[in-house]
């Protein structure tokens, strides 16, 4: 493999997730700063097939970092997943002198660039960008500090009418294999209850809880339901509880796609402009086909085929801590 790039790429692949941007432009800037041409992909890899490739310099990313979404859009791509898909990525990259490649998303963006990367001569980077923060090798992803901080201003709204008619409220959240923004959110919310992939649902529990509130008048009650609970989210958590304890009044709340979108929180403007700038330092320095995050508030790099989710990572400590708060 050529170690010397001289032609870069980026794209964003898989769900959007606020700060993208702050990457695309940390990107385009840094390896334009070092003398490199960039240019952008639109739409992920279904734009790389397409050869949707478009050169980038710096005014092409001013006034973006403050902007939620991706300019670069997004997609998903099944032909990508095939040998002759990506055949044809190759030659569309090849034939634009592009020599490496930026690749911002989840982990099947990752798997991909895997498989791309062990095919053919084009070094590849990955930067987590997911509002779920379920990539391990970083303490942070990118969109996730601002999608809690949605969910935690919803929250807040919703106990305020909460309060006012004494109700349960049960409130979905983004998380569809990590639990991370239910957590989160819940613990700053002061949420009675939190239930997670992560860990089974105590359903007695529960029902215990709130007869015991019940009893003591305390009739304002949240529960957060990741979206990828075991039970199937908040409609399906609703409708057990309410077969159980029928007296209680009780409203469902999913948040929805409103965590994906928003103006950037500063740090996810921070921490993507951050493995932006390293991503294209690690492309010059030949330090390829690896991913960039960031642990203890320092950049760490761990080869890309070892990324994946993080799985079954939230500890009963955490929820020891959502019970005593909670009481």
């Amino acid at each position: 493999m050529d170690k010397k790039v001289s032609r870069i790429a980026v794209l964003t692949s898989g769900g959007d997730s606020p700060g993208m941007n702050a990457a695309i432009r940390a990107v385009v800037r840094t390896g334009n700063y070092y003398g490199l041409e960039v240019f952008g992909i639109m739409r992920g890899y279904q734009g790389l097939l397409e050869d949707d490739i478009m050169r980038m310099d710096n005014r092409s990313v001013a006034n973006i970092i403050q902007r939620g979404g991706t300019i670069l859009k997004t997609a998903r791509c099944k032909e990508f997943m095939t040998k002759e898909g990506r055949q044809k990525a190759y030659d569309n990259l090849k034939g634009r002198g592009i020599n490496g490649l930026v690749i911002i998303g989840g982990d099947g963006s990752f798997r991909g660039a895997v498989d791309f990367t062990s095919e053919f001569d084009i070094p590849c980077i990955g930067i987590a960008g997911t509002i779920d923060k379920d990539i391990q090798g970083t303490d942070f992803t990118i969109g996730f500090d601002t999608a809690v901080n949605t969910a935690v201003e919803a929250i807040d709204k919703i106990r305020d009418t909460a309060d006012a008619h004494d109700r349960l409220f049960i409130i979905e959240v983004m998380g569809r294999d990590a639990g991370y923004i239910a957590l989160h959110s819940g613990i700053a919310t002061g949420a009675e209850n939190i239930l997670v992939p992560e860990q089974k649902t105590d359903f007695e529990g529960i029902i215990a809880s709130l007869q015991e509130k019940e009893r003591r008048r305390k009739l304002v009650n949240l529960i957060i339901v990741a979206e990828g609970e075991e039970s199937g989210g908040a409609n399906e958590v609703a409708a057990t509880i309410k077969k159980r304890l029928p007296n209680i009044e009780t409203r469902v709340a999913i948040l929805g796609h409103i965590q994906r979108g928003g103006s950037p929180s500063c740090l996810d403007r921070l921490i993507a402009s951050r493995m932006g700038y390293h991503a294209v330092e690690c492309l010059i320095e030949g330090r390829h086909n690896v991913f960039v995050g960031i642990q203890n508030n320092k950049m760490n790099y761990i080869p890309l085929d070892r990324v994946g989710k993080k799985k079954g990572t939230i500890n009963d400590e955490w929820m020891k801590i959502v019970k005593i708060l909670a009481s």
